[in-house]
């Protein structure tokens, strides 16, 4: 990693990682809320000097304090996927949860920077554009914001 970091500092290139409260929010919902999950927390989760009202600013802070493990702290951090699935695994999956998600992303990402880089607005891709029908089912078919017909799984821009 250390040598990806260089290669990184001295580019000044992003490293890119994906963030998908989604899955520690399913696999651990009696202790990762909904709300933590899907930015609407008003209770914060409390690390040390830092407080969280999301679960998505909590993991990409503990890619900042790793990289800052090997001192890597200023190579910039892109979310090169994020989202959630509409179906596939109830409770957890569903449209609501799918629109509230990828709503509270966009109103969050490249406004503000996280609880440990304040001054560092996140840049974030959600993933992913189409639902993939062609994939086995379950969760893995339903990340899209389209069906393959191109149209809107949900609303979340205006005129989709």
């Amino acid at each position: 990693m250390r040598n990806i970091t260089t290669l990184l500092k001295r580019t000044g290139a992003p490293i890119m990682v994906n963030v998908y409260p989604y899955f520690a929010y399913a696999s651990d919902p009696s202790h990762i809320s909904l709300e933590y999950a899907t930015f609407r927390s008003s209770t914060p989760v409390v690390d040390g000097q830092y407080k969280y009202y999301s679960l998505f600013d909590a993991m990409v802070d503990a890619y900042y304090a790793a990289l800052e493990k090997i001192d890597a702290g200023n190579v910039p951090i892109v979310v090169s996927e994020t989202g959630w699935p509409t179906a596939g695994n109830d409770p957890y999956t569903s449209v609501a949860n799918a629109q509230a998600y990828n709503k509270n992303l966009l109103g969050r990402v490249g406004r503000q920077g996280t609880p440990r880089r304040p001054d560092r607005a996140v840049e974030a891709f959600i993933f992913a554009m189409f639902n993939e029908n062609r994939k086995p089912n379950g969760v893995e078919q339903n990340w899209g914001l389209f069906y393959p017909s191109m149209k809107a799984v949900y609303p979340l821009f205006q005129g989709c």
